[in-house]
């Protein structure tokens, strides 16, 4: 599926695994089972970066370098075989990434893939995600000298390592010091790479063949073809972020949709259920104020967000924004009434006296009570000051308790102060 959305060539006929030789502690047995010759996806691009493989290998032990701790043989490392032999998937790019900030961005592109599909939960946290990068600074066009720098495991980190060997290679290369082939860790405390070992050449693997499993040969499963998993892909990260943009979302509105699955999810079905399909930018402004400002306070999650709010309740408010009957004063202290009750918006903001007045006897009640308490701002409007027509307005939302309908309240100031 990840070879699929990402466009690349499947190995619809043929592939094999190989037997990846080298000795470190990582690796119990002395070699590694990968692929190299016949992997089961070849190219495809993600984030306008080109991806040269994806395929299966086991994972290795984890080793822990414990800084400060010494031995009689000097300091002292861990290593921890629980993952070792696990399964993973390893996606490889074509040397074309320029900067810290993209590589950045296509591991957050990646994560948001992984994720869509289904194919990992990609939490860099809890070690579902890691990224290595492999670094090469050069005065001219031919690559430089290759630094693999393992295991990062957040975003912040791929940033912050990347940019600290860039630097670090760069002073070295202006000493007149030659780059040394090899693999480094990332202090987060220190903030700076280190040396772990001698980084190897794929000649020095010594790839062949592994012995033990047999060759693969998949066209003959129908479900493993080009053609079933284009049919049965969804959405992908980049075609919903398209879709957004398309319908006037500003740019981080709709990350945060393509981001947050499940705030894209409800969207998604508000707009569907929107009887007005106009007002689908309106709906935008509400779910990312007080629809998000209630899941980053704590008091609503992501999970409850259809079932205590629903998306065709909430749309329903929405509507009744767009036809005037409520204020954006209403339809706020309406949604915060919603969190906790499951009646329909309309029947909460009747109940609540919040729909919008639009009565002109009632609206001349309030123009009038406003006008006797503010003799200043009435002066100032007849003396040519126009900003003293939208301070009058403002006090008469305010003795209407937001209820008043803004336009008809200022078309009724504007009556009453011409006679």
């Amino acid at each position: 599926m990840v070879g699929t959305a990402l466009d690349g060539t499947l190995a619809d006929g043929y592939s094999e695994f190989d037997r990846k030789n080298y000795f470190y502690p990582d690796i119990p047995k002395g070699y590694q089972i990968s692929q190299y010759q016949y992997p089961l996806v070849r190219g495809g691009v993600l984030a306008d970066v080109a991806v040269t493989r994806v395929h299966l290998e086991e994972d290795t032990a984890r080793s822990q370098h414990v800084s400060g701790t010494q031995t009689s043989e000097g300091e002292k490392s861990l290593v921890d075989f629980n993952r070792a032999g696990v399964p993973l998937m390893e996606l490889v790019t074509e040397p074309v990434i320029r900067s810290a900030g993209q590589a950045a961005m296509f591991a957050r592109e990646l994560q948001l893939l992984l994720r869509y599909l289904g194919a990992s939960d990609a939490n860099m946290e809890k070690g579902q995600m890691r990224v290595e990068a492999n670094i090469s600074v050069s005065r001219n066009e031919k690559f430089g000298t290759k630094v693999e720098v393992k295991n990062l495991n957040s975003f912040r980190s791929v940033e912050r390592a990347i940019g600290y060997e860039f630097d670090r290679q760069v002073v070295a290369l202006k000493r007149g010091e030659k780059i040394t082939q090899e693999t480094r860790g990332w202090d987060e405390n220190k903030q700076e790479t280190f040396s772990q070992r001698v980084k190897e050449s794929s000649e020095d693997y010594r790839y062949f063949p592994e012995p033990d499993l047999p060759k693969l040969v998949i066209s003959v499963l129908p479900k493993i073809s080009s053609e079933y998993l284009r049919r049965e892909l969804p959405e992908l990260p980049w075609e919903r972020r398209t879709k957004y943009l398309g319908m006037g979302l500003k740019p981080e509105d709709a990350q945060m949709f393509v981001r947050e699955t499940s705030l894209g999810n409800f969207f998604d079905k508000v707009g569907e259920s929107l009887i007005k399909k106009d007002l689908v930018l309106s709906a935008v402004n509400y779910i990312t104020s007080d629809i998000v400002g209630q899941i980053e306070s704590g008091a609503l999650s992501l999970v409850w967000l259809e079932k205590k709010v629903n998306a065709s309740r909430f749309a329903s408010l929405i509507d009744l924004v767009g036809k005037g009957t409520l204020s954006s004063r209403g339809a706020k202290d309406t949604l915060s009434i919603m969190f906790m009750d499951d009646r329909e918006a309309e029947i909460i903001a009747q109940e609540k006296g919040l729909f919008q007045q639009s009565d002109t006897g009632a609206l001349a009640q309030i123009v009038q009570k406003v006008l006797q308490t503010n003799v200043e701002a009435v002066k100032e409007y007849k003396a040519g000051k126009g900003a003293a027509l939208q301070f009058l307005v403002g006090q008469g939302m305010k003795e209407s308790k937001g209820s008043a309908n803004p336009q008809a309240l200022r078309e009724e100031f504007e009556k009453a102060l011409v006679s």
